[in-house]
């Protein structure tokens, strides 16, 4: 947000304030680019997951920011308020790797569809982007009458993605751990496709949990700053 690195707390992003530290180590306040290298460098990240929060808010997107870390030598994951085919493919012009297309900022399962057929499935990611367990939409027609994560991950899945990952954002950064549950369900209902679980995530014990939901993988930002997870627990997180 705004260049920086921003430190997300429960989806209060007026209160969002720049990183302090990595790994427990002090950084530049907000310095993105140190940032992911401590995670890929030091902490043995292998891919780096990057949302331009002024893109989703729809304001200038941060371009030379994301160009810095899709430079980097981890493939980006790049949220950045896709709304249609060209903002998919300006993502992919920026160095990202995988585009996220997520549901805060989705006007149609159609324009979903359009971007996995202009990309390629491989190519892109929905984010199920939950508050207090229940999806966050842009346009309620969005939803074509369903209200329910799975649901919603389902229609997602039908639109030809085969990646998806679920994140609530009342969850991050508050350390109040994952909705287990929750993530069972969406896997169940996504039986086939990649989850990712986002929100919440402590400690070692909430990536078993993740695990055991179904997920394959995990966004993970507060716990790797203040350290409670170390690179020996990610690199014992590849083989849950």
């Amino acid at each position: 947000m705004g260049g920086r690195a921003v430190h997300a707390r429960a989806g209060a992003r007026d209160r969002y304030s720049p990183v302090q530290k990595a790994a427990g180590w002090p950084i530049d306040a907000g310095d993105a680019q140190t940032l992911a290298e401590i995670y890929t460098d030091i902490l043995g990240i292998s891919e780096v997951y990057a949302a331009d929060l002024d893109a989703i808010l729809n304001e200038q997107p941060q371009d030379e920011v994301t160009r810095r870390l899709a430079a980097l030598k981890a493939p980006l994951w790049l949220d950045s308020g896709v709304r249609s085919v060209d903002d998919a493919r300006r993502a992919i012009d920026l160095g990202a790797s995988r585009v996220i297309v997520g549901l805060e900022t989705l006007p149609s399962f159609d324009v979903l569809a359009a971007v996995c057929a202009a990309l390629g499935p491989d190519r892109v990611a929905f984010s199920l982007d939950l508050r207090d367990g229940q999806p966050m939409v842009a346009n309620v027609a969005t939803l074509f009458g369903t209200q329910t994560p799975e649901e919603v991950a389902s229609l997602a899945v039908l639109a030809g993605v085969n990646t998806l990952i679920a994140i609530d954002l009342t969850r991050v950064g508050t350390g109040r751990g994952v909705d287990a549950n929750l993530l069972s369900r969406v896997h169940s209902a996504t039986s086939g496709s990649q989850l990712v679980a986002g929100g919440g995530v402590r400690e070692w014990n909430d990536l078993v949990h993740i695990a055991q939901s179904g997920c394959s993988a995990a966004l993970v930002a507060t716990a790797l700053h203040d350290g409670r997870i170390s690179a020996r627990e990610v690199a014992l997180a590849r083989e849950l």
